[in-house]
């Protein structure tokens, strides 16, 4: 079967590249031919990411005009953006099928039996602008096509659409084969929203085993550390910062990062360019202790099997580490106001059982997707 993966755009997020890979990968293994349609990295400028509005209201009130600023910012992101995903994009171009769709509606219908929509955030407004095409609007007149879900996130258990969003999202989720989500709240913001049923299954990084990407780590030259507490943190705060200050105390540990201030538009540029992602991948392998506030970095940690804790990060949607991490009985290791850290650090994870849930899961997620794509 011909299978085009719809998610976000594939930048410079480790999260977003890998599950892009992992579900490649899974639907590879079932023996279908894969593309995940991309869009170019060039063609448009994702400014929800950049702390760019003040300077931008001011270049435009008292500088250039507001269509010069536009051009400004966009010939700025396209100075910078091959240099801080020169190392991203290596991993991009070698192992994700990608086919470049700048223009949804430009694609045939005879090119493909099933598009598959996930994971990832690619049902969050704010993430993705046009969101009608999440649910596949653009394929309106397509006969043949299978339409499945898997695993898509809406990132937060509040409703974020607007009226007339939900009402078209509605009626384009009604043409889908198949309907899952990422989050138990997708669930209920599913049933409630849209009157149609989903099904609760597991990111698509967590469909691929601990060897999978062992196997991309040692196929790499990345660099090992030992006696290391891995800090992944996105949105960096003093009271994290202080936190890990205490942990790396605690536990006679030292700092690894593993990823850059990519997102800081006032760091230097050098600064900014993200690290390969097979050396993320080994920050995990390699890692004593784990503390971050991504969704991913709880994932991937859970597959290395690394004590770890979340630092609650509500601006990205706690909505799914809360989903996750109660999925495997984890929810201790999320740290909130009143929480005893001492306890958390000093109690230990039972892996043996993590790993029989994961396993269990997985089965019955692996099961969805493929029982989603047989003919009936």
């Amino acid at each position: 079967m011909k299978i085009g993966i719809l998610t976000l755009p594939l930048h410079t997020n480790y999260g977003g590249i890998l599950q892009a890979y992992a579900l490649q990968t899974v639907l590879e293994r079932m023996g279908h031919e894969v593309v995940v349609l991309d869009k170019s990295p060039y063609h448009y400028l994702p400014l929800w990411k950049m702390p760019f509005s003040y300077p931008k209201r001011i270049l435009e009130k008292y500088v250039l005009g507001k269509k010069s600023v536009k051009v400004f910012a966009e010939q700025w992101y396209n100075r910078t953006y091959p240099i801080i995903s020169q190392y991203t994009q290596t991993f991009i171009d070698t192992y994700i099928h990608r086919k470049e769709v700048n223009d949804l509606t430009k694609l045939d219908e005879k090119d493909f039996d099933a598009l598959v929509v996930g994971s990832d955030q690619i049902w969050r407004v704010c993430y993705y602008s046009q969101i009608e095409n999440a649910f596949l609007a653009f394929t309106e007149g397509w006969k043949y096509l299978k339409r499945i879900a898997y695993a898509p996130s809406f990132g937060t258990d509040v409703w974020e659409y607007s009226q007339k969003q939900t009402e078209k999202c509605k009626l384009l989720l009604q043409k889908f084969d198949a309907v899952s989500v990422r989050e138990s709240s997708g669930v209920e913001l599913c049933a409630k929203n849209f009157g149609r049923e989903a099904i609760h299954v597991l990111d698509p990084t967590l469909l691929l085993d601990r060897g999978d990407y062992e196997r991309l780590i040692k196929q790499s030259k990345v660099q090992h550390h030992s006696n290391m507490l891995l800090q992944y943190i996105l949105d960096e705060d003093k009271e994290k910062q202080e936190l890990i200050e205490y942990i790396i105390k605690e536990k006679q540990l030292n700092i690894v990062r593993v990823n850059s201030k990519v997102e800081d538009i006032t760091a230097k540029l050098e600064e900014r360019i993200q690290p390969y992602v097979e050396q993320w991948l080994c920050g995990f392998y390699d890692a004593d202790f784990v503390v971050t506030d991504s969704f991913h970095a709880c994932v991937f940690s859970i597959i290395f099997n690394k004590p770890f804790i979340v630092c609650g990060n509500k601006k990205r949607g706690s909505a799914r580490f809360l989903s996750l991490l109660s999925s495997f009985n984890l929810l201790d290791r999320y740290i909130t106001d009143g929480i005893n850290l001492s306890e958390v650090l000093d109690k230990t994870i039972d892996w043996s059982e993590i790993n029989k849930k994961k396993e269990n899961l997985k089965s019955f997620s692996w099961s969805f997707l493929n029982q989603s794509l047989i003919y009936k």
